[in-house]
């Protein structure tokens, strides 16, 4: 992607996509206005789901690219290889007041987190590794995802579906999903999370309404791994996420 996306919340599955839009040229600045609604089902029980609406602001230019709640800093490619440095801020976690279920845990906190992707080309699918560590220190964890994604087009409209491998680590587990011992109640046991490996399958569909005006629609679900599903806290075992929005290039 060549854009900058400034919102108040997003989930993480869309921005870290990454779409690929057409640019002026790849080392001018270029601009962007939008709107968005977006819903991230988290699947803690009973959890208070409600659609967000997000204001857009893109930016990119021949070193950084920022969208949403991400920042890359672009290091010298190799080839058909990307590499960049990257800084994403993470929704996760929740307040005990999100849900009856949730009653008594303490606050769980998103995360800072910071490290670095390398995108390969291939000519047929974008192959990518994404390596995160949480340098806010609530979780103290790091998590580590490999996707693979291409993009069509077809006429005004461009299909990118996409499909990606995350493993959590111990301590994020632990962090978001476990219940500490003074956290237990009846019907809550005390729980200790373990790494978690999750599958993701997603498709974000947009449209090219004139040179500058784009709009689209990202879907997709997350397969939880068995260290999540068996927290006594969550109640599904996959993760359904929805976002659609305009954006204005200038």
């Amino acid at each position: 992607m060549a854009a900058l996306l400034t919102l108040a919340t997003a989930p993480a599955s869309l921005w870290a996509q990454q779409p690929q839009q057409p640019q002026p040229h790849a080392q001018e600045p270029a601009w962007g206005l939008g709107l968005a609604v977006s819903t991230d089902r988290k699947p803690y029980r009973s959890f208070d789901h409600k659609v967000q609406p997000l204001p857009l602001v893109t930016y990119e230019n021949r070193w950084i690219s920022i969208m949403g709640p991400g920042v890359d800093f672009k290091l010298p490619a190799a080839g058909p290889l990307d590499l960049r440095l990257r800084s994403r801020f993470g929704f996760e976690g929740y307040e005990a007041k999100d849900s009856p279920h949730l009653a008594g845990m303490a606050e769980r906190k998103g995360s800072l987190w910071l490290g670095a992707v390398a995108t390969w080309h291939t000519g047929v699918v974008d192959l990518s590794a994404e390596l995160l560590a949480d340098a806010s220190g609530h979780s103290k964890g790091h998590q580590l995802t490999l996707q693979a994604e291409r993009r069509f087009q077809a006429g005004a409209f461009d299909i990118t579906p996409r499909l990606a491998l995350q493993r959590q680590d111990r301590k994020t587990v632990d962090y978001y999903y476990g219940v500490e011992n003074h956290e237990a109640r009846p019907g809550r046991a005390a729980y200790a999370g373990s790494a978690a490996m999750n599958l993701q399958a997603g498709v974000r569909v947009g449209y090219t309404l004139a040179p500058r005006q784009w709009m689209f629609v990202d879907l997709s679900t997350t397969r939880l791994g068995n260290a999540i599903k068996n927290s006594p806290l969550v109640g599904q075992s996959s993760q359904p996420a929805v976002t659609a929005g305009f954006l204005y290039r200038f």
